[in-house]
């Protein structure tokens, strides 16, 4: 029986680091979404002006699109 509870032991272990791990990866996450937002098309249009350049429609799509396609 002793075998039993070591075996069991080690499984339970296992899942409570999995699912702290979980939550503390999900956490850790949040907070560097929050401190660092993704870039949207107001972020671009900024890093033009700041340029000097007016972005057209078109080019901000673009940038847009090879954002999200390299996620």
């Amino acid at each position: 029986m002793e075998l039993g509870v070591a075996i069991g032991a080690i499984i339970g272990a296992f899942l409570v680091g999995a699912i702290g791990a979980f939550f503390l990866t999900r956490y850790l996450f949040k907070k560097q979404i929050q401190n660092n937002p993704p870039i949207n098309e107001k972020m671009i249009r900024v890093m033009f002006a700041q340029m000097g350049r007016t972005p057209s429609e078109k080019q901000i799509r673009e940038i847009m699109r090879n954002v999200n396609s390299q996620k």
